[in-house]
């Protein structure tokens, strides 16, 4: 029974090994070595197009930010030129 074991292990091993060392070569072919670059420029460009997003709506958010603080400053300077505007009025109705 051991030896039945240790033979059924061996083979085991030898397939996997086996296994192996053709997945091995494969990538060691030109056409392997072109699936794993190919691989390569795919994510390269999936992490590419990500960053592109990102900074595109961090650029929105920002332009959103500032267009607030120009709506913000607009207001103030009417009310200055209304508050102007009626002190002269008033000086002039003196």
């Amino acid at each position: 029974m051991r030896r039945l074991f240790w033979f059924s292990a061996g083979i085991a091993a030898g397939v996997a090994l086996t296994r192996k060392v053709n997945e091995t070569a494969r990538k060691a072919t030109p056409t392997g070595m072109a699936e794993q670059v190919g691989g390569a420029m795919r994510e390269l460009a999936g992490a590419v197009g990500s960053f592109g997003a990102d900074v595109r709506a961090g650029m929105q958010e920002r332009e959103d930010e500032l267009q607030d603080v120009v709506a913000e400053s607009d207001q103030v300077r009417r009310r200055a030129a209304d508050h102007d505007a009626e002190r002269r009025a008033r000086r002039a109705g003196r």
